[in-house]
């Protein structure tokens, strides 16, 4: 598919710099009622809340739920902002609107036998009711014949039965149309999973309008560091962590530093359109639980991580969660023990774009796209229609589910438990980055330059 939608904007924007309307300086003690209040004063006026440079004990979870509301830091570096986790554990940051999505009354069938992964197009029964620019819903549905398909109905654990997916539920891609020929509707940004009514029907996959007014927008958090108190727990107790972003579109984190967090980094299944830059994950000692903790967890969709890294041990450091539709792509970024590992239950359209994972074993490889059958609680099939593409890591994990394709183009490193479609092992191939190079071919050299790159 086309990964340059991912990020801010839909790929290619630059990230807004608004004014700062409220300045603080560090006080002794907690500071959460502080900077708690200073957003929400900033809410009303739109703009940032700036930090000025020292140390912020918080010891409380800071909200942002409103749009135009940027927290920004003096540097993450010496002499910057240092954010201070004390008190109980518990989240430093959540940016997110309120809400879910709400049918709108409108919806249709979708009539093609088949729909391809990549596409942006496709036909319904009555293209009527619907109009160029309304907010929707692919939803694909999750049927008996597609789980016996992918062989996901006879996970069976300590002799109980695992569900992988359930039948009767819905997988959703969250689209805008673009425009509306007869019957044939066109979305934004294409579908990074396929839709065969040979498993699908009945109900079939449907088109539904919605809204979502709590859903806020343009809000982000930057220049800062984060220290919490280095705790290793298992991952079912509390945990300092560092930020969430969820019911927003359009939101950002940039130049942040970030160390002994657990599960630091969420992004929620209704985040859109959403860039992650120059995020640095330390760990100073080994997480030693029976179940690693994710440094990055990622969900939503149209969603860039950027020169980003992990460096410690015991966690997972980048992984999407279930029933993610992308793109999802991870660029330059790296980790010095595992890597990129989908967590769980299918996700699909993510991009492993020149990155190096350089710790990775046989039995963690760098890039694991893969059935874990029934690891967790029957995770079974975690990706489809994922690419490697000029990745470097010791050691290559990329399994092809049914009528499904999982790419290693350009890679170094040695397969393991691969059955995938693998091209120029060893040598890396030309364009250097896929996403760029797909953002340059649809908007030109001056959106890579937007996002901070020069070349592709």
């Amino acid at each position: 598919m086309d990964f340059s939608f991912a990020g801010y904007g839909g790929g290619g924007v630059p990230i807004p710099n608004p004014s700062a309307v409220q300045t603080l300086q560090p006080a002794p003690g907690d500071n959460s009622a502080r900077i708690q209040a200073a957003i929400d004063a900033a809410a009303a006026a739109g703009g940032a809340v700036a930090l000025a440079p020292g140390t912020y004990e918080v010891e409380r979870t800071i909200t942002i739920s409103s749009s135009g509301v940027v927290l920004r830091g003096s540097g993450s570096g010496d002499g910057g902002t240092v954010i201070k986790l004390t008190g109980k554990p518990h989240r430093f940051l959540v940016m997110r609107g309120a809400g879910t999505w709400e049918a709108a009354g409108n919806s249709a069938a979708i009539t093609d036998p088949y729909v391809p992964s990549g596409a942006d197009s496709f036909h319904v029964n009555d293209a009527a009711r619907f109009r160029v620019g309304d907010t929707v819903l692919v939803r694909r549905p999750v049927t008996e014949a597609w789980v016996h398909f992918m062989g996901m109905d006879t996970l069976v654990r300590d002799g109980k039965p695992q569900t992988w997916l359930k039948a009767g539920t819905f997988i959703r891609t969250d689209r805008t149309i673009r425009a509306i020929d007869g019957n044939r509707i066109s979305l934004d940004v294409p579908l990074s999973d396929s839709i065969d009514a040979k498993y699908l029907n009945p109900p079939g996959a449907t088109l539904v309008q919605y809204t979502f007014a709590g859903r806020i927008s343009k809000v982000g958090v930057e220049n800062l560091r984060i220290d919490a108190p280095l705790l290793d727990v298992p991952i079912t107790q509390g945990q300092y962590t560092a930020f969430q972003i969820d019911a927003a579109v359009d939101a950002w984190a940039r130049d942040i530093e970030v160390h002994e967090t657990q599960n630091g980094i969420v992004i929620g299944a209704a985040a859109k359109r959403v860039t992650l830059d120059r995020i640095r994950v330390i760990h100073s000692d080994t997480h030693t639980g029976s179940a690693a903790p994710a440094d990055f967890s990622l969900s939503g969709t149209q969603v860039l991580v950027a020169r980003s890294s992990v460096k410690g041990d015991g966690t997972w450091p980048f992984v999407t969660q279930a029933t993610v539709t992308g793109p999802i792509v991870l660029l330059d970024c790296n980790s010095n023990e595992r890597g990129v590992a989908p967590h769980q239950r299918w996700a699909t359209g993510l991009l492993v774009d020149r990155s190096t994972f350089s710790g990775s074993t046989d039995r963690t490889p760098g890039i694991s796209f893969s059935n874990r059958k029934t690891m967790g609680s029957g995770h079974g099939w975690d990706i489809g229609w994922a690419v490697a593409w000029n990745v470097r890591s010791p050691f290559l994990q990329v399994e092809q589910p049914p009528g499904t394709m999982n790419w290693c183009v350009g890679c170094s490193g040695k397969p393991v438990r691969s059955d995938g479609t693998f091209d120029s092992v060893n040598h890396e191939v030309e364009p250097a980055s896929l996403y760029l190079a797909q953002l340059r071919a649809r908007l030109g050299q001056g959106a890579l330059s937007a996002i901070g790159y020069t070349s592709r």
